[in-house]
Order: C-alpha cells, then sequence, then structure tokens
C-alpha cells in the first residue's frame, strides 16, 4: 500500500480494492484516475452554473447573492473509510454507485433567502437532475447546524463519452459557514468530560440560535433598503 507523510494516494487506494493483485492493481489505478477526474469535471460544471447565476443576478438585479463558491474532492483515504463504515463493497462501481459526496461544492451566501432562489434557479436546469435533498436550515441538526443539502447528478462531456456525475452541493449563508466552521474547530477536542461537553454542546447549539437570529434580521434590513430603492 503506496503512502506519503500517512496519506493515502489514489495508487494506494487502487492496490487495496485490488486486494494485492499487482497487475490489477495497475488497471485498476487508471479506472480510478479517469474517475476522479469526472468527479474534477463535475465540479467545474456546477462551479460554473453557479457562477452564471451569479453574474446574471449581478447584471439584472445590481447585486451578487454568492459570497464565496468553494469546492473539495473526498481523498482516497476519506473514500476507503466511507465504504469500510457503511459496509459497501470496495470496488469503484461502489464508489460510484453508493457515495453521493465524493465531488462537493459549497455555495456561500449572503442571505438566507438567496439560498433558496438559487437553489431552485439550479434545479430548473434541464441537464441537472435532482437526486435527494435535506434542508438542515428548516429543520437544523441536533447541535445546530443549518445548512441546504443537495445531491445533483449532471453530465459531464468526455472526448469518448458522456458521462451523469452526482456533486453533493451545500448552500448556507456566512452566518452558517461562520458557525460551522468554528464548532468543528472547537468540536475537535473529543476526549472531554462528560459534563464539560455537554455544557460546551449547550452553548454551541445558543449560539446556532443566535446566528439563525442574525440572519433573519439582516434579511429584513435588506427587504426595507431594497423597498426605499424601489421608490
Amino acid at each position: 500500500m503506496e503512502k506519503g507523510k500517512g496519506i493515502l494516494t489514489e495508487r494506494g487506494l487502487a492496490g487495496m480494492l485490488a486486494s494485492g493483485d499487482a497487475a490489477r492493481a495497475v488497471a485498476m489505478f487508471e479506472k480510478l484516475r479517469r474517475l476522479m477526474a469526472c468527479y474534477r469535471c463535475a465540479i467545474m460544471e456546477v462551479e460554473t452554473k453557479f457562477r452564471v447565476l451569479d453574474a446574471q443576478f449581478s447584471a439584472r438585479y445590481e447585486r451578487n447573492p454568492i459570497d464565496t463558491i468553494k469546492s473539495r474532492l473526498k481523498s482516497p483515504e476519506s473514500i476507503l473509510g466511507k465504504l469500510e463504515r457503511r459496509g459497501f463493497e470496495k470496488t469503484l462501481e461502489s464508489v460510484e454507485r453508493n457515495l453521493n459526496d465524493v465531488a462537493g461544492v459549497r455555495v456561500i451566501c449572503s442571505f438566507k433567502d438567496d439560498i433558496y432562489t438559487l437553489a431552485d434557479c439550479l434545479l430548473q436546469q434541464d441537464d441537472v437532475r435532482l437526486v435527494r435533498a435535506k434542508d438542515y436550515i428548516k429543520n437544523p441538526k441536533p447541535n445546530g447546524y443549518r445548512s441546504l443539502h443537495l445531491i445533483v447528478e449532471t453530465p459531464i462531456f468526455m472526448p469518448e463519452e458522456k458521462r451523469l456525475m452526482r456533486v453533493e452541493v451545500q448552500l448556507r449563508t456566512i452566518a452558517m459557514e461562520f458557525w460551522a466552521n468554528l464548532e468543528h474547530k472547537l468540536r475537535y477536542k473529543k476526549d472531554l468530560p462528560e459534563e464539560l461537553a455537554a455544557s460546551v454542546a449547550d452553548r454551541l447549539s445558543a449560539c446556532a440560535e443566535r446566528s439563525a437570529l442574525l440572519d433573519d434580521e439582516m434579511g429584513r434590513i435588506r427587504t426595507v433598503l431594497e423597498g426605499v430603492r424601489l421608490q
């Protein structure tokens, strides 16, 4: 198994999926390399769709609903770990069939209303198919996490073929992103005494509630200012 600085590489993952068969591992690596390239192309496709929507909003309404777009491709180590945790077969076919978040795009918006507007605009496009949606804004997770998650399927066009690829899209506000990033950092230390861990969880959840109130108030202020501008 090939590793670099403790990180499982694509070649290392191919070797593990090939169960030690050297010849099979070489072929597996080439297939994995092509599959990951397809996921990268899918990320670019979805990113471009959002950048075009942002430009259209800017031209039509003189404002940009998107603050930032981030993307990530799941590491081979993370892919293998998820297959093992969920008891899925460790094959490339299993990766495509069972893992919907190998490719990920996060869209950070200024206002909560923009999240649903952009999601609707994306899903109205005839080459985008919604696979699954989870609305953690209307139904936050118990820890306070808020975000709109969409699994979408979109085609990418390769020199020799067209492939349908799945991408996880997360849409959230700047405030939601701020809370999620800090919550992740503060939760990184997991060996807390039970009582302290519960207290920290309660305080983080309260912070999420205050952050949600901030989003709502900012939205109301924007509505007032837009009304003044239209007069």
